[in-house]
């Protein structure tokens, strides 16, 4: 009731989120110093409160799911939104998963002992105040709130307005965590609107928010990116490739090229362009697979002399994220020219070469500049969960602070400790 009240009103954003950015601040000093077993305690509550909730989220996330229909939502992005028991008990799991890991705060990086005595440590310490801002997936309001967590971080959530019952479904259940923990409600907050002022408070909340990290389409990631007074953790487009090398084993090539793209077209690790070197033994075995598993495919002339149902790629089509049943596809003359391309059209995030030749795998793996870098894998396995991470806030491209699946380690900073025993520099 008290949300449907402020969303009646007229919004003052900024008052809003410097309330809530005022209480997570506190919430962060509270966790800094709560020890691992509490932490992963109120996640395991967490996840038992989403089996308990599961057919109260089931239901908001079928209202979420017929206004999308209703409002035009692509299939795609349907595909994010959708929950249904399988999903959800992975939601749980994950929250489990989390908290079983190793907890970063306070590991000590590096020590080291100067000729004056000095002893310097550098430690793990937690970012502050985590801003995520979402769109149409209500399982990063599970995986962001965990992570955050458990990395001793206050995290405030901006889900997109198409998933907000779900989002908010959720919440709760994190919400019942944290009490069962006797942790501050604060530490997990959820935006009660979804007006999209409370996105530019958030952007311009300096000292209250440490670190926005965005996770959407290229709209809202370059939104981000122009208006934030806070530093961004990027994840822009995910415009994977996989190269078929000359050197592929032609059964591997087969089955990687359509499980990296078809196996869910709607995530961001779902491979976009199939480059195939122009030496390589017969490609259409894999051209008619995707076709035949429902994949549209556009493609250079010389690819489509290969099968006559292929459409004619344009230029905008090598620099498009589909999170579709559609991919562009080239034929390449060889591994330079493939990187080349990857280079020219890609956006860092996952790229992989499918190859039965050493020389040739490694060369892909130091050349290619992105952060997630694969041989002989589908791009599907881009996903901090599959790395072990237990679930993930999102996957940088750029360079700075961390790269590719941002989990526990990546929403730490450090700290440096110096103990003398009575220095002073002369």
């Amino acid at each position: 009731m008290a949300t449907a009240i402020l969303e009646e009103r007229p919004l003052d954003a900024t008052a809003l989120i410097d309330d809530m950015g005022r209480r997570a601040r506190a919430a962060a000093a509270v966790l800094a110093r709560t020890p691992t077993k509490r932490k992963a305690e109120a996640l395991r509550a967490a996840a038992r409160a989403i089996r308990t909730r599961q057919a109260e989220i089931l239901a908001a996330n079928a209202e979420d799911m017929a206004k999308g229909e209703a409002n035009g939502l692509t299939a795609a992005l349907l595909d994010r939104l959708k929950l249904d028991a399988k999903r959800l008990e992975g939601v749980a799991a994950g929250l489990e998963a989390v908290a079983a890991l190793p907890d970063p705060v306070g590991e000590t990086i590096s020590e080291s002992r100067r000729p004056n005595g000095l002893v310097l440590q550098r430690v793990r310490v937690p970012l502050g105040v985590v801003g995520i801002i979402y769109e149409s997936r209500p399982n990063v309001t599970a995986d962001a709130g965990a992570l955050g967590l458990m990395a001793g971080n206050a995290v405030i959530l901006r889900g997109g307005s198409e998933a907000i019952t779900t989002s908010r479904a959720i919440h709760a259940a994190l919400l019942d965590g944290l009490r069962e923990a006797a942790l501050p409600e604060d530490a997990i907050q959820l935006i009660p609107v979804t007006d999209r002022a409370a996105v530019g408070a958030m952007l311009k909340a300096a000292g209250l928010i440490d670190i926005i990290v965005p996770r959407g389409g290229k709209g809202l990631v370059a939104r981000v990116q122009e208006e934030a007074r806070v530093p961004v953790l990027a994840h822009l487009d995910g415009l994977c490739h996989t190269y078929i090398d000359r050197a592929a084993d032609p059964e591997k090539a087969l089955s990687l090229a359509v499980n990296a793209k078809m196996r869910r077209t709607g995530i961001c690790g779902s491979t976009e362009t199939l480059l195939i070197d122009s030496a390589y033994g017969d490609p259409a075995p894999i051209l008619s697979a995707l076709i035949d598993a429902g994949c549209e495919l556009r493609g250079t002339d010389s690819v489509r002399a290969i099968d006559g149902r292929i459409k004619a790629a344009t230029d905008e089509d090598w620099d498009t994220e589909y999170l579709d049943a559609i991919c562009s596809v080239a034929l390449v003359d060889g591994i330079d020219a493939a990187i080349a391309h990857i280079e020219r059209h890609g956006s860092h995030h996952t790229d992989a070469i499918v190859t039965e030749d050493t020389a040739a795998a490694e060369k892909f793996l130091n050349e290619v500049d992105s952060a997630i870098v694969m041989v002989n894998a589908s791009t599907q396995f881009a996903d901090g969960g599959e790395f072990g991470l237990g679930a993930e806030i999102g996957i940088s491209t750029g360079r700075m602070h961390a790269r590719g699946p941002v989990a526990l380690e990546g929403l730490t900073t450090y700290k440096w400790l110096v103990r003398g025993t009575g220095q002073t520099r002369p």
